[in-house]
């Protein structure tokens, strides 16, 4: 965390970004088949777009089933993560860039596969004493009359992100229709304590936690309206906490990223409670980067443009990649080997 908080000036390459020639072939990713698809499909062609106009000579591809083809297709030298939720960011993607030898942006294997599923990075974070709300595993399984629910709580699909199929609960009978309904879409559900209070989230870049923003809305919560569709949704930017409280919230928000195995960049979601004190909710570790999107929210209040911070993304990945070339594995040569019949 040597990074928190320095001033941009003393962190970023920002000035010597210049244009994204050298990166080689870019293939942008996106779409997929996940619930947050169109989201992906809007950050993905923004940051290509973004790419194009910087110079990078870069493709972007929906991904599908056929996605090894897809890549031995154009023959990238690197990859642009706009893949959210799924298996575009759980881990999945990542693992099959990395057998294909192929550097991309954004966490690895791992830390992917901790994010996004919602109760194993609470567990990690308990483990640490980093605050996070108590919570449930539920399944199809689960003896719901045997579960001490807190109320009022959140029921929401463990494994997915966007506020997708998320409902505040306040008595009994909204608990168990809430399960059935998040059942139908999810195999895990995720029981979560409600805070009550404003919602804060903390972009983090390259080690650095940016401005904070709180978000406001006429919502029940800052749901998927709220997030991609609502013109009413407001980002107060800076956040009205004080000195003293930023930098609480950023210290916190960079630990939870790093306690996950997370690198390059994301956000961090949390609560404040009536007390003042910080609840930790997620990490999305491929946030979104449409118009309404809250990462290049933050990067602007620090003079990055939306094509300065998609090419800093680009530079990150590449000092991460050169600095340790760090991957949960890497293939096995097979030149050399040969198949024993018989």
């Amino acid at each position: 965390m040597s990074n928190l908080n320095k001033p941009m000036s003393e962190t970023s390459n920002k000035e010597n970004l210049g244009d994204g020639k050298h990166f080689g072939r870019v293939a942008v990713l996106c779409g997929g088949t996940s619930s947050e698809r169109q989201v992906s499909l809007k950050s993905g062609l923004r940051i290509f777009t973004a790419l194009k106009d910087r110079g990078v000579e870069a493709m972007l591809i929906d991904v599908g089933s056929d996605l090894i083809e897809q890549l031995n297709n154009v023959k990238p030298d690197r990859v642009f993560l706009a893949l959210h939720g799924g298996q575009g960011e759980d881990g999945t993607i990542q693992a099959v860039l990395d057998f294909m030898g192929i550097p991309y942006t954004g966490s690895g294997v791992k830390a992917s596969a901790l994010a996004m599923d919602k109760r194993s990075s609470k567990l990690i974070w308990n483990s640490l004493g980093l605050p996070t709300p108590a919570s449930h595993l539920v399944d199809a399984s689960t003896d719901l009359e045997a579960l001490d629910v807190p109320m009022p709580c959140f029921v929401k699909p463990n494994s997915e992100g966007s506020s997708i199929c998320t409902f505040p609960v306040y008595n009994r009978e909204e608990f168990d229709t809430a399960i059935a309904k998040v059942l139908e879409h999810s195999h895990q559900v995720l029981v979560e304590e409600l805070i009550t209070g404003p919602e804060f989230t903390v972009a983090i870049l390259d080690g650095q936690a940016l401005p904070v923003i709180r978000l406001e809305t006429d919502n029940t919560f800052y749901d998927y309206e709220a997030k991609y569709i609502s013109d009413d949704t407001r980002y107060h930017l800076p956040s009205g906490l004080s000195a003293e409280k930023e930098a609480e919230i950023q210290t916190l928000a960079a630990k939870a990223f790093e306690s996950l195995g997370c690198k390059g960049w994301g956000r961090v979601d949390v609560m404040q409670d009536a007390n003042g004190e910080f609840w930790l909710l997620e990490v999305n570790t491929t946030p979104g980067m449409t118009d309404h999107s809250l990462v290049p929210m933050a990067a602007r209040e620090v003079g990055f443009s939306f094509d300065d911070l998609v090419l800093e993304l680009l530079h990150v990945s590449a000092r991460q990649e050169s600095a340790n070339k760090e991957r949960p594995w890497m293939p096995v040569e097979t030149s050399d080997r040969k198949t024993v019949t018989g």
